[in-house]
């Protein structure tokens, strides 16, 4: 087998979090609900057959100005990670807008903002700004069938949503992504095609990429959709030697207080948590006002629990700069180092000592 190439921006990433904890972006989505843009913006002059209001990804071809804008707000309030704005952008989900032939340019178009807007923060100050490639679920899942009457059924099959997801991450690499962040995991399933994705991208390309993992969970009781643990999510995928392991969206700061514990003391990689702005009303809006999660992140912080803190649905630039002002001087996690004993998962985790 060839030698890849390995990452510069990994021993970066880590050396940055060694000295502090870092911060990530917060929510895009809902920034971009904010600007109330119309048909026109999103639809451009591309000449789809679909209308394309509420394809934000599409932006970065009919509007670049939009997600780069974002861009710059998250790292002028401290942000030192861009998520690139393609949650969504993946042949399974793009064919909802009949946008799917345009896959690749969007993740090159959409990663090289990001790109392009953290090395100008960089060139500032000379602290390195990362770049990772955003791969969302997708609204399809491997381990769960969509009719009730028929267990065994599944809309898609491992080998496809592998292709998918590689035909992403290659152009997300290509286009300047640092690393690929494989987040949202309703299905540790589809997870695990992600990070087999990222595999046949590192071989096809001859480097190395390093991955991003983060968990949702579904309900109080720290499951994700498919069923998993926290822990035994951890298990499932810790051969991928992810940079980072961690929490996003799900619910607030608050109801997840038990589950970033758990990880992070079982966890042999960087932890990093991004939290809704609480959880949202009866409209659907986040009430909670910046200093409110910033208190609760802080939390976390001050229990040696997390390396890197960020905002997901709901949070905007103001959320990410109280989080960063709260944790400010304090130190990060310490990653640890694990016995080697054989972890195995299924819906439960198992630990067989030695």
């Amino acid at each position: 087998m060839t030698a890849l190439t390995p990452s510069p921006a990994r021993a970066a990433f880590l050396a940055e979090a060694a000295k502090r904890i870092l911060m990530n972006d917060g929510g895009f989505g809902t920034e971009i609900q904010q600007l109330k843009l119309t048909e026109a913006d999103f639809a451009g002059t591309l000449g789809l057959s679909h209308d394309q209001k509420g394809n934000n990804d599409i932006l970065a071809l009919t509007r670049p100005d939009v997600p780069a804008g974002i861009h710059r707000a998250y790292f002028e309030a401290g942000a030192d990670i861009a998520s690139v704005n393609t949650f969504s952008a993946n042949r399974i989900s793009q064919a909802d807008y009949g946008a799917e032939h345009l896959v690749r340019e969007i993740n090159q178009a959409s990663a090289g903002l990001a790109r392009q807007v953290a090395d100008e923060f960089a060139a500032r100050d000379g602290r390195p700004r990362f770049v990772c490639g955003s791969v969302g679920p997708t609204n399809k899942t491997l381990s769960l069938s969509p009719d009730v009457n028929d267990p065994g059924y599944r809309e898609i099959d491992w080998d496809f949503l592998v292709s998918v997801y590689q035909e992403q991450v290659e152009a997300l690499v290509e286009g300047g992504s640092d690393f690929i962040l494989i987040e949202t995991v309703f299905d540790t399933l589809n997870a695990k095609a992600g990070i087999m994705a990222v595999r046949k991208a590192e071989a096809a390309l001859g480097r190395e990429i390093p991955i991003m993992l983060s968990m949702t969970l579904t309900d109080l009781s720290g499951r994700n959709l498919s069923g998993h643990t926290v822990e035994a999510f951890w298990h499932a995928v810790r051969h991928a030697r992810p940079l980072t392991v961690g929490l996003n969206c799900s619910f607030g700061a608050q109801q997840l207080r038990p589950h970033v514990k758990v990880l992070s003391q079982i966890a042999d990689a960087a932890i990093m948590v991004y939290p809704n702005a609480g959880l949202p009303n009866e409209l659907g809006q986040y009430d909670e006002l910046p200093e409110q999660t910033a208190a609760l992140v802080r939390e976390w912080a001050d229990a040696g629990q997390v390396n890197v803190l960020g905002g997901c649905c709901g949070s905007t630039p103001a959320h990410i700069a109280a989080m960063a002002r709260a944790v400010a001087g304090l130190k990060p996690r310490v990653i640890p180092t694990l016995p080697p004993v054989t972890r195995l998962a299924g819906l439960e985790p198992f630990t067989l000592a030695a």
